[in-house]
């Protein structure tokens, strides 16, 4: 884990015994062993509040994006009925004209398509406006 070998381990075991005797080795060794015990359960337990908070707040994040592109999704629908709509309405005199034989131009009427529609140009249909996408937060 430390990157530290069986010899290194060995070393240490020998300055711990010159160092603290035979009597009170074993009460430091278990000492020892009892505080890596509690320093490895609280680090697992901060781990685990961690990962439980990203994930929650992973969570709250999807939930949000979500409800923004069911916002984007309602403003598309509002939009785009409207404009198809309209670009129905226009389009659909022309085929109805063509159908009907054609009347004969005096030179007060103006042309079959200008009357339909009651302007001078002909109006072009226009595409819906695109809402831009919302920005991401990472």
């Amino acid at each position: 884990m430390f990157g530290i070998s069986f010899g290194e381990l060995l070393l240490i075991g020998l300055i711990a015994l010159l160092v603290l005797g035979p009597e009170r080795l074993p009460g430091a060794a278990r000492t020892a062993g009892l505080w890596i015990g509690r320093l490895k359960r609280s680090f697992n337990a901060i781990k685990t509040e961690v990962e439980r908070e990203i994930g929650a707040d992973e969570i709250r994040r999807q939930l949000h994006n979500e409800h923004i592109m069911a916002l984007e999704k309602q403003i598309k629908e509002s939009i785009v009925p409207p404009a198809a709509s309209s670009a129905t309405q226009e389009s659909a005199p022309a085929p109805e004209a063509a159908s009907e034989p054609a009347p004969v131009a005096s030179p007060a009427a103006p042309a079959p398509s200008q009357a339909a529609s009651g302007d001078p140009a002909p109006a072009t249909p226009q595409a819906p406006i695109e809402p831009q996408q919302p920005s991401r937060i990472p």
